[in-house]
């Protein structure tokens, strides 16, 4: 069983496709079933056994550093980017002096789920195995969510070993639900500034480095008006 005790919350982003909703309140501030988008992730990290999270802010950050204050049950460590988005895997690697070098959950703002049986995040934590893998991802099964964009997905081995792909054929099984395991590590010889981690998940991947969990919940992508009010009917 995984001991991480960090994560950090990927929560700077726009929130273009959210509008009119963002255009006076960042995206993790977006209520969903009354509570913002950030309480809930933050919850299910709590719940986790996750004691601090680092949260990386840009739009309207003065708002969600005054919101984050209010949080007594966790650790808030903020990673400022007023001066810049970074991008998902450039986001990550400029909060590496808060993240330290132990594994840590990255977890997405606009994800949330119904439990099944085994709570995502301990089925996330108990696959994780450093000695065999660099990073694990949350996936879900299609058909299994609301809010799915595209093709884009994963195959999946008996091993647990993924491969991503964006191509409509053939249909990918699973979905990232936006949470995983990481070394932070891994992203250290990449250049400083904006950069997306997906073409790091092809490096690990051709290494046999990158594996995922599959939950066995319902997930919910809450992306744009239309998904947030499909998720909060689903609440319901």
């Amino acid at each position: 069983m995984s001991s991480i005790k960090t994560a950090m919350v990927l929560a700077a982003g726009l929130g273009t496709r959210m509008r009119p909703l963002t255009d006076a309140t960042p995206k993790a501030l977006v209520t969903v079933a009354g509570k913002p988008l950030i309480d809930h992730v933050l919850d299910r990290l709590v719940a986790a056994g996750i004691e601090t999270a680092v949260v990386n802010v840009h739009h309207f950050a003065d708002q969600m550093e005054a919101h984050l204050a209010t949080r007594k049950d966790i650790q808030i460590r903020i990673s400022d980017e007023r001066a810049a988005l970074l991008d998902s895997g450039g986001g990550i690697k400029h909060a590496r002096p808060l993240l330290g070098d132990a594994p840590v959950m990255i977890a997405n703002i606009d994800s949330l789920w119904i439990e099944g049986e085994t709570p995502a995040l301990e089925s996330l934590k108990a696959a994780w195995d450093p000695e065999q893998m660099d990073l694990c991802l949350l996936l879900v099964r299609r058909g299994h969510g609301i809010g799915f964009e595209g093709p884009q997905g994963f195959f999946r081995d008996d091993a647990g070993r993924l491969v991503h792909s964006a191509k409509p054929e053939p249909p990918t099984p699973y979905a990232n639900v936006g949470f995983q395991i990481l070394k932070p590590q891994i992203l250290d010889q990449e250049p400083d500034g904006a950069f997306s981690i997906v073409p790091v998940w092809w490096r690990l991947s051709e290494q046999g480095r990158l594996f995922g969990a599959v939950m066995d919940g319902f997930w919910m992508h809450v992306g744009d008006p239309a998904a947030r009010e499909a998720t909060e009917a689903k609440l319901r």
